[in-house]
């Protein structure tokens, strides 16, 4: 595997919780599934702490000892700022590896 190749865990979180609320399992499994990114529970886990504190994803009530998280408002602004970014960063890197 190419180490190169892994997106930040946190967008990686934030891209799975837009499809909607989820909880860790859950989300471990939906990255791998776009991303083919295996997150570790460790990354996993200091990911949605530290986007919990910075609000851009709560948690909901336990399901069955699971707590399922959701984006926030402030979450999904943040998300799709951060992906108009990654869409001009391609556009650059796409331009310039076709020169």
């Amino acid at each position: 595997m190419d180490r190169r190749r892994g997106a930040d865990p946190s967008l990686l979180v934030m891209i799975s919780l837009a499809a909607g609320p989820k909880h860790g399992h859950g989300i471990l499994l939906d990255v791998q599934d776009f991303a083919g990114q295996r997150l570790g529970p460790g990354t996993l886990y200091g990911a949605i702490e530290r986007l919990e504190q910075d609000g851009l994803i709560e948690p909901m009530p336990a399901e069955h000892r699971r707590t399922p998280y959701r984006l926030t408002q402030a979450g999904a602004s943040y998300l799709a700022k951060r992906v108009s970014e990654l869409r001009h960063l391609t556009h650059v890197a796409t331009s310039r590896v076709q020169s």
